[in-house]
Protein backbone atom coordinates (compact mmCIF):
# COMPACT_ATOMS: atom_id res chain seq x y z
CA UNK A 1 0.00 0.00 0.00
CA UNK A 2 1.04 3.41 -0.75
CA UNK A 3 0.44 6.69 0.37
CA UNK A 4 0.84 9.10 -2.43
CA UNK A 5 0.68 12.84 -1.34
CA UNK A 6 -1.38 14.89 -4.67
CA UNK A 7 -0.32 18.22 -5.91
CA UNK A 8 -3.07 20.87 -5.87
CA UNK A 9 -1.62 24.36 -6.80
CA UNK A 10 -4.62 26.29 -5.22
CA UNK A 11 -5.23 24.29 -1.99
CA UNK A 12 -2.94 24.80 1.01
CA UNK A 13 -3.27 21.53 2.71
CA UNK A 14 -2.55 18.68 -0.24
CA UNK A 15 -4.53 15.53 0.22
CA UNK A 16 -3.12 12.14 0.73
CA UNK A 17 -4.22 9.51 -1.50
CA UNK A 18 -3.40 5.68 -0.63
CA UNK A 19 -3.25 3.91 -3.76
CA UNK A 20 -3.32 0.07 -3.11
CA UNK A 21 -2.17 -2.66 -5.33
CA UNK A 22 -4.27 -5.56 -6.17
CA UNK A 23 -2.67 -7.27 -8.29
CA UNK A 24 1.20 -8.25 -9.53
CA UNK A 25 1.39 -10.30 -12.81
CA UNK A 26 4.74 -11.54 -13.64
CA UNK A 27 6.25 -14.19 -15.94
CA UNK A 28 9.55 -16.33 -16.10
CA UNK A 29 11.10 -19.07 -18.09
CA UNK A 30 12.63 -22.36 -16.41
CA UNK A 31 14.44 -23.34 -19.55
CA UNK A 32 13.56 -26.74 -19.79
CA UNK A 33 10.26 -29.24 -21.27
CA UNK A 34 8.17 -29.49 -18.51
CA UNK A 35 5.97 -32.90 -18.03
CA UNK A 36 2.42 -31.32 -16.83
CA UNK A 37 1.08 -34.83 -16.20
CA UNK A 38 3.89 -35.59 -14.02
CA UNK A 39 3.68 -32.63 -12.09
CA UNK A 40 -0.38 -33.39 -11.66
CA UNK A 41 0.41 -36.65 -10.45
CA UNK A 42 3.36 -35.85 -7.52
CA UNK A 43 3.32 -31.68 -6.51
CA UNK A 44 0.06 -30.14 -4.38
CA UNK A 45 -2.50 -28.12 -4.81
CA UNK A 46 -2.42 -28.13 -8.62
CA UNK A 47 -4.97 -28.50 -10.85
CA UNK A 48 -4.23 -30.08 -14.62
CA UNK A 49 -6.23 -28.75 -17.75
CA UNK A 50 -5.12 -31.02 -20.33
CA UNK A 51 -7.52 -29.43 -22.74
CA UNK A 52 -5.73 -26.38 -22.76
CA UNK A 53 -3.00 -27.72 -22.15
CA UNK A 54 -2.13 -25.82 -19.02
CA UNK A 55 -1.72 -26.96 -15.64
CA UNK A 56 -2.55 -23.83 -12.49
CA UNK A 57 -0.77 -24.36 -9.31
CA UNK A 58 -1.29 -22.45 -5.80
CA UNK A 59 0.67 -21.44 -2.70
CA UNK A 60 -0.19 -19.92 0.59
CA UNK A 61 2.82 -17.72 1.39
CA UNK A 62 2.70 -15.65 -0.60
CA UNK A 63 -1.30 -16.59 -1.73
CA UNK A 64 -0.59 -16.52 -5.45
CA UNK A 65 -1.54 -18.82 -8.46
CA UNK A 66 0.95 -19.98 -11.56
CA UNK A 67 -0.35 -21.48 -14.74
CA UNK A 68 2.50 -23.31 -16.28
CA UNK A 69 2.97 -24.90 -19.90
CA UNK A 70 5.33 -27.50 -21.38
CA UNK A 71 7.38 -25.22 -23.27
CA UNK A 72 8.43 -23.76 -20.05
CA UNK A 73 6.79 -20.42 -19.46
CA UNK A 74 5.44 -19.78 -15.98
CA UNK A 75 3.06 -17.01 -15.11
CA UNK A 76 2.32 -15.97 -11.59
CA UNK A 77 -0.58 -13.81 -10.71
CA UNK A 78 -2.48 -12.70 -7.09
CA UNK A 79 0.89 -10.75 -5.93
CA UNK A 80 0.17 -6.95 -4.01
CA UNK A 81 4.01 -6.19 -4.82
CA UNK A 82 7.14 -6.85 -6.82
CA UNK A 83 8.80 -8.31 -4.34
CA UNK A 84 6.46 -10.77 -3.41
CA UNK A 85 6.00 -11.46 -6.47
CA UNK A 86 9.41 -12.36 -7.52
CA UNK A 87 9.80 -14.52 -3.99
CA UNK A 88 6.63 -16.59 -5.37
CA UNK A 89 8.08 -16.76 -8.90
CA UNK A 90 11.08 -18.11 -7.30
CA UNK A 91 9.03 -20.21 -5.14
CA UNK A 92 7.40 -22.19 -7.90
CA UNK A 93 11.00 -22.84 -9.71
CA UNK A 94 12.06 -24.25 -6.35
CA UNK A 95 8.77 -26.70 -6.22
CA UNK A 96 9.71 -27.86 -9.86
CA UNK A 97 13.42 -28.52 -9.34
CA UNK A 98 12.21 -30.66 -6.03
CA UNK A 99 10.14 -32.48 -8.66
CA UNK A 100 13.05 -33.38 -10.73
CA UNK A 101 13.35 -30.73 -13.49
CA UNK A 102 16.99 -29.41 -14.45
CA UNK A 103 15.17 -25.54 -14.24
CA UNK A 104 16.64 -22.56 -14.55
CA UNK A 105 15.01 -19.51 -13.49
CA UNK A 106 15.65 -17.01 -16.70
CA UNK A 107 13.86 -14.44 -18.36
CA UNK A 108 11.71 -13.04 -14.99
CA UNK A 109 9.78 -9.64 -15.49
CA UNK A 110 6.88 -7.92 -14.23
CA UNK A 111 4.68 -8.08 -16.88
CA UNK A 112 1.25 -5.98 -15.34
CA UNK A 113 0.36 -4.08 -12.21
CA UNK A 114 -3.17 -3.50 -10.88
CA UNK A 115 -3.71 -0.48 -8.46
CA UNK A 116 -6.97 1.05 -7.30
CA UNK A 117 -7.30 4.60 -5.65
CA UNK A 118 -10.63 6.55 -4.43
CA UNK A 119 -10.28 10.29 -4.60
CA UNK A 120 -11.27 12.39 -1.46
CA UNK A 121 -14.32 14.11 -3.96
CA UNK A 122 -16.80 12.55 -6.65
CA UNK A 123 -16.35 12.95 -10.27
CA UNK A 124 -18.36 14.28 -13.26
CA UNK A 125 -17.64 12.33 -15.54
CA UNK A 126 -19.29 13.96 -18.89
CA UNK A 127 -17.69 17.10 -18.61
CA UNK A 128 -14.21 15.55 -18.02
CA UNK A 129 -14.81 13.17 -21.04
CA UNK A 130 -15.52 15.90 -23.18
CA UNK A 131 -12.75 18.25 -22.10
CA UNK A 132 -10.04 15.11 -22.35
CA UNK A 133 -11.53 13.52 -25.23
CA UNK A 134 -8.20 13.11 -27.31
CA UNK A 135 -7.30 10.95 -24.60
CA UNK A 136 -10.45 9.80 -22.77
CA UNK A 137 -13.56 7.34 -23.76
CA UNK A 138 -16.70 7.09 -22.12
CA UNK A 139 -19.65 4.95 -23.08
CA UNK A 140 -22.22 4.56 -20.31
CA UNK A 141 -24.23 2.51 -22.71
CA UNK A 142 -21.02 -0.22 -22.50
CA UNK A 143 -19.08 0.98 -19.34
CA UNK A 144 -20.41 2.96 -16.17
CA UNK A 145 -16.65 4.73 -16.04
CA UNK A 146 -14.42 6.93 -18.44
CA UNK A 147 -11.35 5.19 -20.13
CA UNK A 148 -8.30 7.36 -19.86
CA UNK A 149 -5.11 5.98 -21.44
CA UNK A 150 -1.50 8.01 -20.50
CA UNK A 151 0.86 6.40 -23.79
CA UNK A 152 4.16 7.56 -22.34
CA UNK A 153 3.39 5.49 -18.76
CA UNK A 154 1.75 2.85 -21.16
CA UNK A 155 -0.61 3.06 -18.12
CA UNK A 156 -4.88 2.77 -18.85
CA UNK A 157 -7.08 4.25 -16.30
CA UNK A 158 -10.57 3.50 -15.40
CA UNK A 159 -12.38 6.80 -13.76
CA UNK A 160 -16.06 6.34 -12.03
CA UNK A 161 -18.08 9.01 -10.85
CA UNK A 162 -17.58 7.88 -7.26
CA UNK A 163 -13.94 9.18 -7.31
CA UNK A 164 -13.01 5.75 -7.69
CA UNK A 165 -10.07 4.96 -9.76
CA UNK A 166 -8.54 1.88 -11.45
CA UNK A 167 -5.16 1.64 -12.75
CA UNK A 168 -3.29 -1.13 -14.83
CA UNK A 169 0.08 -0.33 -15.92
CA UNK A 170 3.62 -2.39 -16.57
CA UNK A 171 4.78 -1.48 -13.14
CA UNK A 172 3.95 0.00 -9.17
CA UNK A 173 5.69 3.21 -10.36
CA UNK A 174 4.14 3.89 -13.20
CA UNK A 175 0.86 3.27 -11.74
CA UNK A 176 2.01 5.84 -8.65
CA UNK A 177 3.02 8.42 -11.75
CA UNK A 178 -0.68 7.48 -13.82
CA UNK A 179 -2.06 8.73 -10.38
CA UNK A 180 -0.21 11.67 -10.04
CA UNK A 181 -1.07 13.32 -13.32
CA UNK A 182 -4.75 12.60 -13.14
CA UNK A 183 -5.39 14.10 -9.82
CA UNK A 184 -5.35 17.56 -10.92
CA UNK A 185 -7.24 16.71 -14.04
CA UNK A 186 -10.00 15.28 -11.80
CA UNK A 187 -10.04 17.92 -9.71
CA UNK A 188 -11.06 20.43 -12.09
CA UNK A 189 -14.69 18.31 -12.44
CA UNK A 190 -14.99 17.42 -8.62
CA UNK A 191 -18.75 17.53 -7.65
CA UNK A 192 -20.10 19.93 -4.73
CA UNK A 193 -23.44 19.56 -3.35
CA UNK A 194 -25.19 22.56 -4.50
CA UNK A 195 -27.53 24.25 -2.17
CA UNK A 196 -30.99 22.75 -3.80
CA UNK A 197 -29.91 19.67 -2.03
CA UNK A 198 -30.15 21.51 1.48
CA UNK A 199 -33.98 21.87 1.36
CA UNK A 200 -35.02 18.27 0.83
CA UNK A 201 -32.40 17.33 3.21
CA UNK A 202 -34.25 19.87 5.52
CA UNK A 203 -37.49 18.82 5.18
CA UNK A 204 -36.49 14.98 5.33
CA UNK A 205 -35.77 15.48 8.64
CA UNK A 206 -38.37 17.58 9.68
CA UNK A 207 -40.96 14.93 8.58
CA UNK A 208 -38.87 12.38 10.68
CA UNK A 209 -39.98 13.53 13.61
CA UNK A 210 -43.06 14.57 12.81
CA UNK A 211 -44.46 11.39 12.22
CA UNK A 212 -42.51 9.99 15.15
CA UNK A 213 -44.66 12.00 17.43
CA UNK A 214 -48.10 11.16 15.25
CA UNK A 215 -47.25 7.43 16.15
CA UNK A 216 -46.76 8.44 19.96
CA UNK A 217 -50.01 9.92 20.35
CA UNK A 218 -51.61 7.36 18.54
CA UNK A 219 -49.80 4.88 21.04
CA UNK A 220 -51.33 6.73 24.07
CA UNK A 221 -55.15 5.66 22.98
CA UNK A 222 -54.76 1.61 23.65
CA UNK A 223 -57.60 -0.52 21.49
CA UNK A 224 -60.24 -2.00 24.26
CA UNK A 225 -60.63 -5.17 24.11
CA UNK A 226 -63.38 -7.19 22.83
CA UNK A 227 -64.87 -8.10 26.08
CA UNK A 228 -65.46 -4.17 26.66
CA UNK A 229 -66.87 -3.43 23.06
CA UNK A 230 -69.74 -6.01 24.08
CA UNK A 231 -70.58 -4.41 27.43
CA UNK A 232 -70.92 -1.54 25.37
CA UNK A 233 -73.28 -2.72 23.02
CA UNK A 234 -75.34 -4.21 25.99
CA UNK A 235 -75.65 -0.78 27.35
CA UNK A 236 -76.87 0.94 24.69
CA UNK A 237 -79.76 -1.89 23.96
CA UNK A 238 -81.17 -1.21 27.30
CA UNK A 239 -81.14 2.82 26.94
CA UNK A 240 -83.24 2.22 23.37
CA UNK A 241 -85.95 -0.02 24.98
CA UNK A 242 -86.40 2.73 27.82
CA UNK A 243 -86.61 5.24 25.02
CA UNK A 244 -89.07 3.35 23.36
CA UNK A 245 -91.21 3.32 26.19
CA UNK A 246 -91.61 6.94 26.85
CA UNK A 247 -92.68 7.73 23.51
CA UNK A 248 -96.18 6.82 22.18
CA UNK A 249 -96.52 4.12 19.15
CA UNK A 250 -96.55 5.73 15.48
CA UNK A 251 -100.27 4.86 15.34
CA UNK A 252 -101.44 7.15 18.58
CA UNK A 253 -101.63 11.09 18.35
CA UNK A 254 -100.06 13.52 19.72
CA UNK A 255 -102.87 15.27 21.12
Amino acid sequence: RLEQPATDGDSEQQPVIDIVINNVVCSFSVRCHLNLREIALNATNVEYRRENGMLTMKIRTPYTTASMWSSGKVTCTGATSEETAKMAARRYARILQKLGFRVKFMNYRVVNVLGTCTMPFAIRLIPFSQQNRHLASYEPELHPGVTYKIKDLRATLKIFSTGSITVTAPSVSNVQQAIEQIFPLVYEFRKVRGPGDMPRTAARSHRGPHRAAVRRDRREFPVADEDEFDSLDDEEDDLADEDLMDYPDSDESWD
